[in-house]
């Protein structure tokens, strides 16, 4: 079993208070942690469960939750410890201390993919893959419901590069669509007028019976919420793509 060996006291305390680094380093931890009645990861625990019970976060809590990383608790592991002593110790106490332990198993948290990062940057959800819809897209997209009562709202993302094909909404009477960009850089453009670039806030509305494409700029992600607008004898009618040579133009 691997010996626990201390010298912060006599470091510190040596001179000040030797009698308290003696107590320290050679009792706490030269007798006490290298009792093998309890292995050092049980004892790890009983410690940072014990610190965090009094409401201590501070540099003495993060030395004991390195410790227990070192003694082979896991990402997991600490987190439910935490949760768990939370319901006894007190809530505010485990927000403190998930601040101290996402430190220490930081480099153990699985890096955020592209669209995880962007996600985080945005208020509404990216919702799942836009399948149902993907022969009409260059590109991956994702849709997401906000609201499918009175007036239908989806918020649609749109990876670097991916665009809808040319299209139109159309109706007899009413109908058309709002788009209002929540995110990202992104473009609007109707047939035969210049792109237009949409950015949070901005906000394009579409009559029925016009077309035109939107999407992603080439390097960002882009979501705007979708408002369907009601008509009558309303429809979609898809065309044709939005070609490498007219997109590959925009900035």
């Amino acid at each position: 079993m691997e010996k626990i060996v201390q010298t912060a006291g006599r470091n510190q305390l040596g001179n000040f208070a030797p009698d308290f680094a003696h107590y320290n380093d050679d009792i706490l931890f030269g007798e006490n942690w290298n009792n093998n009645d309890i292995d050092l990861k049980t004892r790890s625990i009983i410690t940072v469960v014990s610190l965090v019970s009094q409401g201590i976060t501070d540099s003495s809590l993060k030395y004991h939750l390195q410790n227990a990383k070192d003694h082979g608790v896991t990402r997991e592991e600490i987190s439910a410890i935490i949760t768990h002593n939370a319901f006894y110790a007190g809530w505010p106490k485990a927000w403190a201390v998930f601040n101290l332990a996402k430190e220490v198993w930081t480099e153990d948290a699985p890096a955020l993919s592209e669209k995880e990062k962007y996600a985080n940057t945005i208020m509404f959800p990216i919702g799942e893959p836009n399948d149902a819809y993907a022969k009409y897209f260059i590109g991956q997209s994702y849709l997401a419901p906000i609201s499918t009562s009175q007036v239908k709202m989806f918020n649609v993302t749109f990876e670097p590069k991916c665009r809808n094909n040319w299209h139109v909404h159309k109706a007899k009477q009413g109908g058309g669509q709002i788009l209002i960009a929540v995110g990202g850089r992104g473009f609007y453009q109707e047939w035969g007028q210049a792109p237009i670039e949409m950015n949070p806030g901005d906000v394009i509305n579409i009559p029925a019976n016009v077309k035109h494409w939107h999407g992603a700029a080439p390097d960002s992600w882009f979501s705007h919420i979708a408002v369907e607008i009601d008509g009558v004898e309303t429809s979609n009618e898809w065309m044709e793509e939005v070609s490498d040579s007219e997109y590959n133009k925009l900035k």
